[in-house]
């Protein structure tokens, strides 16, 4: 399992994913789960992944080949002429891989499944952000839906449900994604550090901060520390029910 989130703030988007893989609790290991695919100043396209590692990593292998070999570039997301073509671009590649590795053909159940968060701009349009489901077919992210989650998501979704503001600032937004993936991370063993994280800011149509959060960050310690006791001192200052 894993946990990513993909946010649209006003000044632009941000990126955050785990980096735990596991076959089993004694078989877990570490696999990034953000790619960027950029032309700096007129393309900037960030992926995140959730599901069957096979699955999201052909998903990406294709994707890459198609921005590299010259037989290969079309369709390319690197020459998609809008981020909805680019979202397209990817569910059908995505739809075509499931479809391959199984026999019974495309299922959303099937075990290759796989869900991706797409998210950038093209120069000369606005930045945008796409879920896509198992079957290729996606939603785009809004004024009701201004962020996604895929993966484990019950546990990090109420603290970004309640704090969110599309007007936060790239720290603010930075600060609520850590303490949803703290949420997350103490209760379930399958989603875990270190943590990939991705700024863009809008219009730049380039990478912004992008850096790994490992457990011994200080900041992330603070986070996960400081949440705790203020949800404790939250807790304590609540009414007590007469009985």
């Amino acid at each position: 399992m894993t946990y990513c989130v993909g946010m649209r703030l006003e000044r632009g988007l941000v990126f955050m994913s785990d980096t735990r893989t596991n076959a089993g609790v004694d078989n877990i290991s570490t696999f990034r789960k953000m790619s960027t695919f950029e032309n700096p100043g007129e393309r900037c396209i960030t992926i995140l992944t959730a599901g069957n590692l096979a699955t999201t990593q052909s998903v990406i292998s294709i994707l890459e080949e198609r921005t590299k070999a010259p037989a290969e570039r079309k369709p390319s997301i690197m020459e998609a002429p809008t981020m909805f073509q680019v979202a397209q671009l990817v569910g059908q590649t995505l739809r075509e891989v499931i479809a391959a590795n199984s026999e019974e053909g495309q299922r959303a159940d099937a075990a290759f499944n796989a869900t991706l968060i797409v998210g950038g701009q093209i120069a000369g349009s606005p930045p945008r952000l796409f879920l896509i489901y198992p079957e290729g077919n996606f939603i785009e992210a809004g004024e009701d839906t201004p962020y996604f989650q895929i993966g484990e998501t019950k546990y990090g979704r109420p603290i970004l449900v309640r704090a969110y503001e599309p007007d936060m600032s790239f720290e603010a937004a930075v600060k609520l994604l850590l303490v949803s993936f703290d949420s997350t991370i103490k209760a379930n063993l399958s989603v875990g550090l270190p943590l990939d994280l991705q700024l863009y800011e809008e219009g730049s149509c380039a990478r912004g901060l992008s850096r790994r959060i490992d457990a011994d960050d200080p900041y992330f310690q603070a986070i996960s520390s400081g949440w705790g006791t203020a949800l404790k001192s939250a807790f304590d200052s609540l009414p007590d029910v007469e009985l």
